[in-house]
């Protein structure tokens, strides 16, 4: 009986992902406006809350549970929020938003998180 067959195409090896990796985040940090950044660390931040909150939430308690949905739900909806404000400020997607200025998208997107709060907080109880 014969072996298993090798096939001539292998798996990335780590330190080919490492390289690809690598030329993303440079890529990443050459090609991306600022304006984006500095979006992009405010979803990470809102990421790494809702993770943090879930967290606590399993291991530690989860009373009051209104608190910890109003909480969570306030994590989702800001992401969803600041994603949409990081796609119509995207240069890149000019042509999808031709009507709506970045100051435009900013202000939709200020009200919307003051709504999205003025909820939450009402969610509390």
């Amino acid at each position: 009986m014969a072996g298993p067959k090798s096939s001539s195409k292998s798996s990335p090896t780590s330190s080919e992902t490492s390289v690809a990796v690598s030329t993303l985040w440079k890529s990443y940090l050459d090609q991306t406006p600022d304006r984006l950044k500095f979006i992009d660390a405010f979803l990470a931040f809102i990421v790494l809350s809702g993770v943090l909150q879930f967290v606590y939430c399993v291991l530690v308690t989860n009373f009051p549970f209104n608190a910890f949905l109003a909480g969570f739900a306030s994590s989702v909806g800001q992401f969803v929020l600041t994603a949409s404000l990081r796609a119509q400020v995207n240069p890149e997607n000019r042509s999808e938003f031709k009507e709506v200025s970045p100051e435009r998208a900013f202000a939709d997107f200020a009200l919307g998180s003051i709504v999205l709060h003025f909820f939450v907080f009402n969610f509390l109880g």
